[in-house]
Order: structure tokens, then C-alpha cells, then sequence
């Protein structure tokens, strides 16, 4: 096999394992599509903001903070501006769900538990969300 055949195996592997996260984030998506909202494709990421995904952001626990959320290869946004100013941030949680794939949402919840009973921030001093911080721009 080739160099390049082989990158495509290894591309096509980090698509299905992280692909159930990624089949919750097109449902939420679509369900956004259905109600006004917009889609863009961004490489090999699917991008959703308006209708049900921004009355869905706006109501997550600690919503608040977030502009922009990742599930698998979607990323689901308040807008299209806020996508564009959190569009590397989430392009590190993809690559997380790339390595974790369906391990990635309890792992990342189990870490945020275990801060907030030690009294720390649970989403800043995530790790997950550290290696996002400190790797996009």
C-alpha cells in the first residue's frame, strides 16, 4: 500500500471512531436546518449556528460561556461569528474525538466531575479544554 492509501485508512478510521458523536452533532444540526438555522462545511467538519442549535447553546449548562460546541466532526454555534472566532479552539476537540472517538464525551464529563468536587473550575481546568486553550491561536 501507498504512503497516501495509507493516510486515507487512517483518515477514514479517525472519521468512524469518532463518527457517534458525530451522528448526535448532524441530528442536532439538521433539527437546526429545520428550524431556520445554517450549515457550512469547513474542511472535514460540518459547522451549524442559527434556528434550534443557538436555542440549544443558549441553554446548556454553564451556556452562558459557550459560543460553540463539538460533537465528533460538527460543531454547533451560537452564529456564524462566533464559529469564526472559536474555529480553531473546536478544531483541537475534533482531534480529540479523532483520538478518543466514543470515549472522548464521558472521559471529558468524568474530568470535569472530578475538578468540580476538588473545587476547580470544571471546564477551564479540563484538560481537554487546557490542550484547546493552549494549541489554537
Amino acid at each position: 500500500m501507498t504512503a497516501n492509501g495509507t493516510q486515507k485508512l487512517v483518515t477514514v478510521g479517525k472519521l468512524i471512531w469518532a463518527s457517534p458523536w458525530t451522528a448526535l452533532g448532524l441530528s442536532v444540526g439538521l433539527l437546526g436546518l429545520a428550524t431556520g438555522g445554517h450549515a457550512q462545511r469547513r474542511g472535514r467538519v460540518i459547522e451549524f449556528h442559527g434556528g434550534a442549535v443557538t436555542w440549544l447553546m443558549e441553554r446548556l449548562p454553564g451556556a452562558r460561556f459557550a459560543v460553540a460546541m463539538t460533537l465528533g466532526h460538527t460543531v454547533l454555534g451560537r452564529s456564524a461569528a462566533m464559529l469564526d472566532v472559536s474555529r480553531a479552539h473546536e478544531l483541537v476537540h475534533v482531534r480529540q474525538y479523532e483520538l478518543w472517538g466514543p470515549l472522548f464525551v464521558p472521559v471529558y464529563l468524568l474530568c470535569s466531575a472530578v475538578l468540580w468536587i476538588r473545587g476547580k473550575d470544571p471546564h477551564r481546568a479540563n484538560p481537554f479544554e487546557r490542550q484547546a486553550y493552549d494549541e489554537a491561536p
